[in-house]
């Protein structure tokens, strides 16, 4: 007859290795559905690798991000409604998409000659207002959790565009934002909302006459093909906040989070050295194909866009706050009074 002794010490064993994984099972990893609209060869979609990549290696595979790049999850006026949804985990839209949540704030980065060089831009990404931006996502049920640079916007279109008269009655792609919308017909041209996955298309069938794009974005996305100016205006910022479903950010193991935090930072550095590197390699490779003609404005010509646009700045004050906007100012430098 077995003891008690025995049975007990068989019965702890056989409770041991049903508490451990079957040989060959291991726990499925965590997934992030990471969604955004660009080519992989961008900033942000090289960015988005870097931290596919990082996320595995810093959790030791307990997680997996898979990437949809070039709108191939979601369209750019349908991501932030899936995130909300739970249909992916994380995005990294352009700042202007905020509007659709009701958060407009964002759209301070869309004004015009805001920002004079990445110094100025980098006292509010990293400062207290960028911080305060982020944070205002919560209560969307958004988690904010880092800026990426894609670069500054130059505009384009199938006639030279050195004057503000130039732009006259062109019908200019836009992204869905007041400030935007203002800053063409500023300029006396028709904006036009589209998303950006349709822009190429828009352009080629003589939709819309022009747009406006940081050169990696107007270079990857083939837009050279079918524009014949560019001018080198660097009139606008084009960033992207990375963001994710605040519900599942939250809910992740604290150390799982630390790690993907470490992973982002990487890729943030990473985006951002990277927008300013690629500006002249695909500038160049725009000049190599030789369907573009490039114009860089001179000091002249670039003030008499800003005097030109100028007006924008104070009719969007009402719509951003006038304190908040002035808060901006005061980080970047930007006078709203220069002439």
């Amino acid at each position: 007859m077995t003891s008690p002794a025995l049975r007990l010490g068989a019965l702890a064993a056989l409770l041991a290795a049903a508490a451990r994984p079957a040989a060959g099972r291991t726990e499925p990893p965590i997934v992030i559905r990471f969604s955004h609209v660009v080519a992989v060869d961008t900033p942000k979609g090289q960015a988005a690798e870097l931290f596919r990549r990082r996320a595995a290696e810093l959790t030791h595979g307990r997680v997996r991000v898979d990437v949809f790049p070039n709108g191939t999850g979601y369209k750019d006026n349908e991501e932030i409604q899936a995130l909300e949804l739970g249909a992916v985990e994380m995005l990294a839209p352009s700042l202007s998409k905020f509007s659709q949540v009701g958060v407009k704030g964002f759209e301070a980065f869309d004004l015009p000659f805001l920002f004079e060089d990445e110094a100025a831009l980098r006292r509010v990404t990293e400062g207290p207002v960028g911080k305060a931006l982020l944070a205002r996502l919560d209560e969307k049920g958004i988690a904010g959790l880092a800026f990426w640079d894609s670069g500054f916007k130059s505009f384009s279109a199938n006639r030279p565009l050195r004057r503000p008269e130039d732009f006259k009655g062109l019908r200019m792609r836009i992204q869905a934002s007041g400030v935007l919308d203002a800053q063409m017909r500023a300029l006396g041209a028709l904006p036009q909302v589209l998303p950006f996955s349709e822009v190429y298309r828009a352009l080629e069938a003589g939709i819309v006459d022009g747009c406006e794009n940081p050169v990696s974005n107007f270079y990857t996305q083939g837009m050279f093909r079918v524009q014949r100016h560019l001018t080198l205006t660097h009139h606008g910022y084009l960033g992207y906040a990375v963001i994710a479903n605040r519900r599942f950010w939250d809910g992740l193991p604290a150390e799982v989070r630390r790690a993907l935090t470490q992973a982002l930072a990487e890729a943030t550095a990473y985006a951002n050295r990277l927008a300013r590197e690629k500006e002249e390699a695909d500038l160049e490779a725009v000049r190599r194909a030789g369907t573009t003609e490039i114009h860089v404005p001179t000091r002249e010509e670039r003030q008499r866009f800003v005097r030109a646009l100028l007006p924008v700045h104070h009719a969007m004050e009402d719509r951003l706050g006038r304190g908040f906007v002035r808060s901006i100012y005061a980080a970047t430098g930007f006078d709203p009074a220069a002439p």
